[in-house]
């Protein structure tokens, strides 16, 4: 049985890494990965590769930055030659970025049924590219593997069949279980001279916050006041720095401490031991849920939320005084929460589940 997963950018890494090692336990399975070159820095991409012991690509398209329309096509074009060369058994596309879509689509055209990891979350919102190729995505597949039950709900609600569906739980969660012990180990908050819990930790790289001036100036309004209060901690996106550097927005952040992209161990370490979270990233959303952190996320909808209603994550405005009042409400952990099947162990059911439905 030969599978091909598709992966192009930093969260794909962290939900294949527990599903390539699940899939090397079979034998009977020829795992090909390939890595379409969305992201293509090593901050993020390569090192991601490294720390998560992650077999280098077999195969690598190198698509680079471009347009959502360019991506997707240069996506297209590069994969289906290797689609028909390699005539994979099944291709497993992760997440919702532009790489997952164009490789789903590439697939169907040809007829080789497609899985989608991480299938049926919905934010609702028309306006996230995300959205359109989450949904997209899942239309395309065979075999939709779910997170959490309400995605399953979605999924229901669009018309697509139970038999499809397959609620394996959460694989970002398998990644974190299994790196967590070497982030405690690793102390990257002492490395930077902080107090466990009592720092706020910052990751923010969505168009629709950073990309407006006027929306930017009242992010780091509101972090500049937070770092009145207690240190905040800011790993800038290159997305995000290059907007700050045109906007001239820099030097307003004052004290606040700009870090480089971090890897995926140190940032778990930084998430785990700080007092508060504030992102618009959807993989935060989760960490911070299984780890118990308070955490903010400055958008105005969730694809995830169960983080919202199970979880410790709350929406928020991207508005200095909403910032701040949520900040200072929601200041206080409330504990690691306990979410159906995000224990770690979400990969084994998927290949368990994949393999079953290559010997129908």
């Amino acid at each position: 049985m030969r599978v091909v997963s598709v992966v192009g950018a930093r969260p794909n890494f962290v939900k294949l890494a527990p599903v390539a090692e699940a899939l090397a336990q079979h034998q009977s399975v020829e795992h090909v990965i390939v890595h379409t070159g969305q992201h293509y820095d090593a901050f993020m991409s390569e090192s991601f590769f490294a720390e998560l012991a992650l077999p280098q690509p077999s195969h690598n398209l190198g698509v680079g930055a471009g347009s959502h329309a360019l991506q997707t096509a240069a996506v297209l074009e590069r994969f289906e030659p290797l689609c028909r060369t390699l005539q994979p058994d099944w291709v497993l596309v992760y997440g919702d970025v532009n790489s997952t879509l164009a490789a789903a689509l590439t697939a169907a055209k040809l007829d080789i049924p497609v899985a989608h990891v991480e299938a049926g979350l919905r934010s609702r919102d028309r306006t996230m590219p995300e959205e359109h190729n989450r949904v997209l995505t899942d239309h395309l597949s065979t075999l939709l593997f779910t997170p959490s039950p309400d995605a399953g709900d979605n999924l229901r609600r669009e018309g697509i069949p139970d038999e499809a569906i397959a609620f394996v739980g959460n694989v970002m969660i398998d990644s974190l279980v299994n790196i967590l012990p070497r982030a405690h180990a690793l102390g990257a908050e002492r490395t930077l001279g902080l107090d466990k819990g009592r720092y706020v930790l910052v990751t923010l790289h969505r168009p629709s916050n950073v990309d407006d001036p006027s929306t930017l100036r009242e992010l780091c309004a509101a972090l500049v006041e937070l770092q009145r209060e207690r240190p905040v901690v800011f790993a800038v996106h290159p997305r995000t720095r290059a907007r700050l550097d045109e906007c001239g927005l820099r030097a307003l952040l004052g004290d606040v401490r700009l870090l480089e992209p971090q890897p995926y161990t140190t940032m778990i370490g930084l998430t785990a031991s700080a007092g508060l979270v504030i992102t618009d990233s959807g993989g935060v959303q989760e960490e911070t849920t299984y780890l118990g952190i308070p955490c903010l996320t400055v958008r105005q909808n969730t694809e995830r939320p169960i983080t919202v209603t199970h979880g410790t994550n709350r929406l928020v405005a991207p508005e200095r005084d909403a910032i701040l009042e949520a900040a200072r409400s929601h200041a206080v952990s409330p504990g690691p929460r306990s979410i159906e099947r995000w224990d770690g162990r979400a990969a084994e059911r998927l290949v368990e589940l994949l393999l079953d439905a290559g010997r129908r």
